[in-house]
């Protein structure tokens, strides 16, 4: 269990560091709601089929991944950078802040 947490803690910490410059706009609580699904799901899992409960935040993280870069190719947006900026504040329904 201690390993599971650990893992958890550290995909939580990973995320938010090296992701936080393009959800300027998300809510705290979009944020809480998704980082607690993912945790309750996994740390649910493991009591029912043990250390293979690892594999759903692997399946998530895989799949915003695949999403992400098939909806910001078909937006022309660079799945990295996001990347131009006012084509993905579009594409988020943000507000684009005066210049």
């Amino acid at each position: 269990m201690t390993t599971l947490l650990t893992i958890l803690l550290g995909l939580q910490i990973a995320g938010p560091t090296f992701f936080y410059r393009f959800a300027t706009e998300v809510s705290p609580w979009a944020t809480l709601a998704k980082w607690g699904t993912m945790h309750a799901l996994t740390i649910g899992l493991f009591f029912a089929v043990g250390v293979w409960c690892l594999l759903v935040p692997g399946i998530m993280l895989g799949l915003g991944v695949g999403v992400h870069v098939y909806v910001c190719r078909r937006y022309k947006i660079h799945p990295l950078h996001a990347t131009p900026r006012k084509a993905y504040y579009e594409l988020r329904g943000w507000v684009w802040p005066p210049e």
